[in-house]
């Protein structure tokens, strides 16, 4: 199959975006209230220690992503059988993504335009990009990312220039301790984004500079982490913690309150701009998650399945469920139990003893 190389540079504006995705769009650590950003700012160790485990996995064997991985631990046979386990559970994730971004459109942004519209064409334009190669959804990322940077510094200058950022609205810190914290650690942050990061052994058999991608892999998650706790913290000082909880879309809630001299206000764009970008790395990841399960099954290149999975993705991204009360509770109470944490912590677990087993038998004999 063919061989396609990222750079560091490119493997570390893939993980910002991609930890960045949907996670800001609905906002996460709600749980902790006042502390969420707080719990997002500890999170940053967890999220290290998760990339450093799925780094270490992906890099026993040198150039084999998880699915090769699979093979040489237990078999070609029952690596099929978790391979398509696999390809389920990336094109259901992708499809999640997808919904996040189509429920953002068509409820709050273009309010006439169905949700089946954006949701096709989103998932077209994936699956177009991730058919010219891993490598121009990569320099994709790393051409637009400074302007993530500019505009989340715009967007924190604005907010405190309009006067309408209240510091006052993070007290108590630590009002309940630090209980909320760990349960929210431990209970969603570990799991979404985090956990997510499974997508990455498929990536980092790609990385041409395999000496530093561990380094650059931790910096990413740190800066990644960074930004999702200060957007919890512009969302609580200027929404309050109860508007926080209660918003669809806490960011954009949030930039909408920006209004300077009457002037600078409704900066939906900068917003949207920042949301899109993570949501269509996120996607087209998961989306190349299950396109490489599918080369490998059929041992035929990925692209050769592009354009029906893509819409695939599109038609599960609308029928996943019925409105996005619905879907925001599937992905709180079925979805972290019953897909992520068998998908990546128990397999990726067992498949690491596994190789570690099967490496320290082969150098014995």
């Amino acid at each position: 199959m063919e061989k396609e190389n990222i750079s560091l540079s490119q493997l570390l504006t893939l993980l910002i975006n991609f930890l960045l995705g949907s996670a800001i769009v609905v906002g996460i650590g709600g749980d902790a209230k006042n502390d969420a950003w707080i719990a997002i700012g500890v999170s940053t160790f967890l999220g290290i220690g998760v990339i450093w485990f799925y780094h270490t996995l992906s890099n026993r064997l040198e150039g084999k992503n998880l699915f090769q991985l699979m093979e040489f631990c237990i078999g070609r046979k029952p690596a099929i059988f978790l391979t398509f386990l696999y390809i389920i559970y990336f094109i259901y994730i992708s499809s999640r993504v997808v919904r996040d971004f189509g429920e953002l459109m068509a409820s709050a942004i273009m309010p006439n335009t169905p949700i089946e519209v954006v949701s096709i064409t989103f998932s077209l334009l994936m699956g177009y990009v991730i058919y010219l190669g891993i490598e121009v959804l990569a320099r994709t990322s790393e051409v637009f990312t400074p302007y993530l940077f500019i505009f989340y510094l715009l967007l924190a200058i604005f907010l405190f220039a309009s006067g309408n950022a209240n510091i006052e609205q993070i007290q108590p810190i630590l009002g309940e301790g630090v209980t909320p914290i760990f349960r929210t650690l431990f209970k969603d942050l570990i799991f979404f984004p985090f956990g997510e990061l499974i997508a990455f052994t498929v990536i980092f058999s790609s990385v041409t500079n395999k000496k530093y991608s561990l380094r650059f892999s931790f910096i990413g998650v740190g800066i990644a982490s960074f930004l999702l706790m200060i957007a919890s913290f512009l969302m609580i000082i200027t929404l309050g913690v109860d508007s926080m909880l209660r918003s669809n879309f806490p960011l954009l809630s949030t930039g909408r309150n920006i209004s300077v001299g009457n002037f600078i206000e409704r900066i939906d764009a900068i917003v949207v701009f920042i949301m899109m970008l993570g949501i269509f790395v996120k996607g087209t990841i998961f989306l190349f998650g299950g396109l490489k399960g599918l080369e490998y099954i059929f041992q035929l290149p990925y692209r050769y399945f592009v354009l029906p999975i893509s819409t695939l993705v599109a038609l599960f991204s609308v029928l996943i469920s019925i409105d996005f009360a619905d879907h925001i509770q599937e992905g709180l109470k079925m979805v972290p139990y019953y897909l992520h944490l068998p998908f990546q912590f128990c397999i990726p677990v067992i498949l690491f003893i596994f190789l570690l087993w099967k490496q320290k038998k082969k150098r014995s004999s």
